[in-house]
């Protein structure tokens, strides 16, 4: 897992770190793909049909963004965002860290050839320019965000967002995506997605009521090691798999204090102590810069003793379901946390 990422850095340690923007991150500048090339999204063969004309959009920072038509050349520097475009059948000219998103969010996958410009959180402002958007998207920290400002002194359109919102998430998470597909024109195509969506959770929460389980308390976490030390990161209530998890008839059982963004806590072992017998899941993409954590857990005899490890109800999410994706990444977690619950 990212530490994951730029997430890490701002919830974990409740500081939003803003980083002058101007020429920064690693920038592979080769050739961008046709706005028209197909994403692989399921349901994409044929295209996902686009109104025309003039489009006018409020984004989460109560900005104006006017364009003459939906945006066709669109950039993302956020990997939610990125994965919302491919669902909506759009190919990005650009994004954020592409050998990231390939191994952290499977739920759609870009198109070899799109444009990299840097990291996420320092994205490559000329680089973005350079691909000749119509719109870049950003996961913004204010509406003055210095990635903001900085495409916009470059005669960039932007749609800064916000990432999460604790008090619902899963509504933000539908929200943000609806708003993309306005922006591009593509609406038709996100009500299809969401009523997908949610036909594909009704199905999974009544296997999981029949399922009969022991409990049904539960915790979804992450960790990272620093200084060999493991320091693990509950999904409390206001998270988006926690609220994914609960829509399945389950109950976040993490109590423990969370920030109001993303709905996430930290502690160390000893702190899961406080979650008692409830089923445990955890993230098993491995961070190729870091130990791994799991692995630590592993050695660790409070974690061993710990009643959901004991019993055999502590178990991995699959490789790669990005924790603050859009609809699809969540058809992903629904599905992991039914055939881990319910595994014979």
């Amino acid at each position: 897992m990212i530490r994951p990422g730029s997430r890490n850095l701002r919830v974990a340690s409740a500081v939003v770190i803003i980083l002058a923007m101007a020429g920064c991150g690693t920038t592979d500048v080769g050739g961008a793909p046709d706005p028209s090339m197909m994403s692989g999204s399921a349901g994409c063969s044929r295209g996902a049909p686009a109104t025309t004309g003039a489009v006018t959009v409020t984004d989460d920072f109560g900005r104006k963004v006017t364009l003459e038509k939906p945006a066709a050349r669109v950039a993302s520097t956020e990997w939610q965002q990125t994965e919302d475009l491919l669902t909506l059948c759009l190919t990005p000219v650009a994004v954020a860290d592409t050998k990231g998103y390939a191994a952290y969010d499977t739920a759609e996958k870009l198109p070899h050839g799109v444009t990299d410009v840097g990291t996420r959180s320092e994205p490559d402002l000329d680089a973005l320019a350079g691909v000749a958007p119509d719109l870049v998207i950003v996961e913004a920290t204010a509406a003055d965000d210095p990635r903001v400002t900085g495409l916009e002194k470059r005669g960039v359109k932007v749609l800064a967002t916000k990432g999460a919102d604790a008090t619902d998430p899963v509504a933000h998470m539908r929200s943000l995506f609806t708003l993309i597909a306005e922006v591009t024109g593509r609406t038709d195509r996100a009500d299809q997605v969401l009523t997908e969506l949610d036909s594909h959770v009704d199905e999974a929460r009544s296997k999981v009521m029949r399922a009969g389980l022991a409990t049904r308390d539960f915790v979804y976490l992450d960790g990272w090691v620093e200084g060999g030390n493991v320091t693990i990161r509950p999904f409390g209530r206001g998270a988006l798999f926690s609220a994914l998890g609960e829509r399945l008839g389950l109950t976040a059982a993490w109590n423990g204090q969370v920030d109001s963004t993303y709905g996430l806590g930290q502690t160390d072992l000893e702190g899961m102590i406080a979650v008692g017998d409830a089923n445990l899941f955890y993230t098993a993409t491995e961070d190729p810069t870091s130990d791994n954590y799991v692995t630590e857990l592993g050695k660790s005899s409070i974690w061993a003793n710990l009643p959901a490890v004991k019993e055999g109800r502590a178990k991995p999410f699959p490789p790669g379901i990005w924790t603050f994706g859009g609809p699809r990444s969540a058809v992903q977690a629904v599905d992991a946390y039914v055939d881990l619950l319910i595994a014979e």
